[in-house]
């Protein structure tokens, strides 16, 4: 028998912003088995809502739970997994495919960061969910920009997250690796993985979003189901087809690993 979806994200009233809120009165639930879209314009507030929900952007105003906990208590960040739209630099050494993935294992290690044999176990089943078996001794810098994509998608569900918030999975990328993109997340949302997806064409991932939200002029906006978007996404939400300024930073995302210099 199925279990009845749960309440994993909720917000309530809530402000997100920094000095000044930049979405006000933010109404949200996310349930297991959810896969939302999130769209507006640049600098609407989508990836501060975004942050807000990892923890990276205060709650200026009204209460937020995860996984029915008060977010201020909520301490197993692991269980929320974070995709950003680029990988960035670790250093002048290249990083493999395996050694970026391992690196989302880090929450889940010992505290000395030895990885197991159920750490290794994990990196690898996360590298084949994404279909970059072949791949995995390859530089990541090697790779296509829709085969990075899905290495950050492995990075992240290497530690065994129930949510995966993603930032612009498709942008940027041709319409085969957005293809496999989508068939990846199909793959993932048909195991029950959760997801929060930043988009600004919702058309690759028809199949895999069940709704959208839409973040405008200061407010949050449920659209419901996605069928009336499909084709319309730029010109009736969006200013442009990409955006950088709003995303989150390298700082950020090494934040959310727990590991300084981890690109993100």
């Amino acid at each position: 028998m199925n279990e009845p979806p749960r309440e994993v994200v909720v917000l309530r009233g809530v402000d997100v912003g920094y000095e000044h809120p930049v979405v006000r009165g933010v109404d949200f639930t996310l349930n297991t088995g959810d896969a939302v879209a999130v769209v507006g314009p640049n600098g609407a507030g989508k990836s501060t809502l975004v942050r807000t929900i990892l923890g990276l952007a205060p709650v200026l105003a009204g209460t937020m739970e995860l996984f029915g906990v008060p977010a201020e208590r909520f301490r197993e960040r692991y269980r929320i997994g974070y995709v950003p739209q680029r990988q960035t630099s670790g250093g002048a050494v290249p990083s493999t495919v395996r050694e970026v993935v391992t690196s989302g294992r880090l929450p889940r290690m010992g505290l000395l960061g030895r990885p197991s044999a159920a750490d290794r176990r994990a990196v690898d089943e996360a590298i084949a969910t994404v279909g970059l078996e072949r791949a995995a001794r390859t530089p990541i810098s090697r790779l296509s920009g829709g085969q990075q994509r899905r290495a950050l998608i492995a990075r992240a569900l290497a530690a065994g997250p129930e949510v995966l918030v993603m930032d612009e999975p498709t942008a940027g990328v041709d319409h085969e690796s957005q293809a496999a993109l989508a068939a990846t997340l199909q793959r993932l949302a048909a195991t029950g993985v959760t997801m929060l997806v930043v988009t600004h064409d919702v058309e690759p991932l028809a199949g895999v979003v069940t709704r959208a939200v839409a973040v405008a002029d200061g407010r949050l906006t449920d659209l419901g189901g996605v069928d009336g978007l499909i084709g319309h996404t730029h010109a009736g939400l969006d200013g442009h087809a990409h955006h950088h300024h709003d995303d989150p930073s390298p700082a950020a995302s090494a934040a959310w690993l727990g590991r300084p210099g981890v690109g993100g």
